[in-house]
């Protein structure tokens, strides 16, 4: 029999639940088998599905058209509304002609356009561009893996594959799991122990992860390459801040439920010791 709670975690995992929620959930699937396999397993597709399927952008000529289309129909719209009505004495209606063959229009061609703008609102159409030139760029899925990884790290036995706080044994580690060598130091002086690491994958690339602890919060800073590819902004995702930042080739990403402050500290500390 299906777990009553599956629903939810479905929920949480579309992050269509509220922080409190949230948290009942995430407690839940530490004790639950099955939420924790469900909740693994719609992560895992989400990751396949996003690796196998690019985002494509709008071409350049779409875009250029879509445009004009608009200007065209703003103009159009302020035109109609100079025009004052005026009575007309009704017309009878034109027999219907013959019916003629019809032709898909070729993509790109004019009578295509024509068409699609004449049977399209000014509405749609800003929709149609929102959608085209904005959502590649706001459905960046790299924050999501990232606080989908971390959530799935906190679950029993999946935070740490290499337990030690000996940077000397953690580094090296790596060095056969992973495809970079991040910065590793423990700054228990400072409040942020180094308690180990573990690989996860992260944007096409084996990422390295060490794992710190601070107070009864838990820290995991995501390596990875691709430094080809711009970072995001520092943002919060269902409760989870994730600082992003650069050191040479390789991308870091801290993620915690921590404060804001004590999370930029270790960023600080981990980019001084870099």
């Amino acid at each position: 029999m299906q777990c009553a709670e599956s629903l939810r975690v479905q929920a949480y995992f579309d992050r269509e639940v509220d922080a409190v929620s949230a948290t009942e959930i995430e407690r839940h699937t530490q004790h639950c088998s099955e939420c924790r396999a469900l909740l693994e397993d719609i992560g895992s597709t989400r990751t396949t599905l996003r690796r196998k399927i690019p985002y494509v952008a709008a071409p350049p000529a779409l875009r250029a058209q879509i445009l004009r289309a608009l200007d065209l129909e703003s103009a159009a719209d302020q035109g109609a509304q100079t025009v004052t009505p005026v009575a007309t004495a009704p017309v009878a209606p034109k027999p219907r002609p013959a019916a003629r063959p019809v032709h898909a229009p070729r993509w790109g061609g004019r009578a295509f356009w024509t068409g699609a703008f004449s049977g399209m609102g000014g509405a749609a159409l800003a929709a149609a561009l929102a959608f085209f030139l904005v959502v590649p760029v706001v459905m960046n899925p790299l924050p999501d893996d990232l606080v989908s990884a971390h959530v799935r790290s906190l679950m029993p036995d999946h935070l740490i594959d290499v337990v030690s706080t000996d940077k000397h044994t953690v580094k090296p580690w790596f060095a056969g799991h992973t495809d970079v060598s991040p910065v590793v130091a423990d700054f228990e002086a400072q409040g942020y122990k180094l308690i180990g690491g573990r690989a996860d994958y992260i944007d096409h690339y084996r990422s390295a992860v060490v794992v710190y602890q601070h107070g009864s919060h838990f820290i995991n800073v995501f390596t990875w390459g691709g430094a080809e590819r711009r970072l995001p902004a520092n943002t919060t995702r269902s409760g989870y801040h994730m600082a992003f930042w650069q050191e040479g080739d390789i991308q870091y990403c801290a993620v915690s439920d921590t404060s804001w402050d004590e999370m930029l500290g270790l960023v600080r500390l981990m980019r001084e010791q870099a």
